[in-house]
């Protein structure tokens, strides 16, 4: 993991000092983002919460993504950045009294260069992330009276350092953005090491920005995702994640998204 961390680091510099004998601008802590998490991928930063009506189940998302350092180029139509990405997802099961009681939870930090270049209609973006991803069973998971682990559970050591490289086109289309992309990740360190090294997803988001107008002054967006995994845990297997909504605010910009989704595969707390 280090040796890779070592290699981006060295590849970014110097790409940078490569354009710095150009007109560039640097920015730190650029406005907004540059490579907006993917709405349908359940292992990107957000904040919220999901409930799941056959069980009352709910799934608490934390988590951030920010820029630190932007690059504009000379023709400011590219912009290169660095940032970070601290996530975690939580599974809650039970409520006992005024606590609620996590039963799993997922954690990720790391970090990523991203890099976009304008077009007149269209957005091409690519993304490096390096992250650190480890999975837990929580007080929920323990039976304390019966001082054992319920369901027969028992915690292991769940360990995935993997670097993302992400290729993804946004197209402005009649008034609909399309977004499609695709991204392939290697793993370092696996544990358990069943677990395949290598990863892939795809996916799409339709936006429809003017449908139903605006609500308090801000922009309504009412949007279709769709997020596609291959992942071997151990055997190579497909998990799809469908989702429909609307985003209160612009569309690349902060706001409120409510939706409803499907999801088909494998649990996606890895505990």
């Amino acid at each position: 993991m280090k040796q890779i961390l070592l290699l981006l680091i060295f590849c970014l510099s110097s790409f940078v000092y490569a354009q710095s004998a150009q007109n560039t601008t640097t920015d730190f802590l650029p406005n907004g983002i540059n490579f907006k998490p993917l709405l349908a991928n359940y292992r990107e930063a957000k904040i919220g919460l999901l409930y799941y009506p056959d069980n009352a189940n709910l799934k608490l998302d934390i988590g951030n993504s920010i820029d630190l350092i932007g690059i504009n180029f000379y023709d400011q139509r590219s912009k290169l950045t660095f940032g970070l990405d601290f996530m975690a997802f939580g599974l809650s099961q039970t409520i006992e009294g005024s606590r609620l009681k996590i039963t799993a939870l997922d954690g990720f930090f790391g970090g990523n260069a991203a890099y976009s270049i304008n077009y007149d209609e269209s957005k091409l973006l690519m993304r490096f992330r390096i992250i650190h991803n480890s999975a837990h069973l929580v007080d929920g998971s323990f039976d304390i009276k019966k001082d054992m682990w319920k369901d027969n559970y028992y915690p292991i050591p769940f360990t995935k350092d993997f670097g993302e490289f992400t290729l993804r086109h946004e197209v402005n289309f009649i008034g609909v953005e399309l977004n499609y992309y695709g991204s392939i990740s290697y793993s370092t360190l696996v544990r358990p090491t069943e677990i395949k090294k290598y990863a892939f997803n795809a996916g799409l988001e339709i936006v429809f920005p003017n449908l139903i107008g605006k609500f308090l002054d801000e922009e309504v967006n009412v949007f279709i995702a769709d997020h596609i995994d291959l992942m071997g845990l151990p055997e190579y297997s497909g998990h799809n994640n469908l989702m429909g909504g609307l985003k209160f605010g612009e569309w690349n910009d902060k706001g409120i998204v409510v939706y409803a989704s499907y999801y088909t595969g494998n649990n996606m707390f890895s505990e």
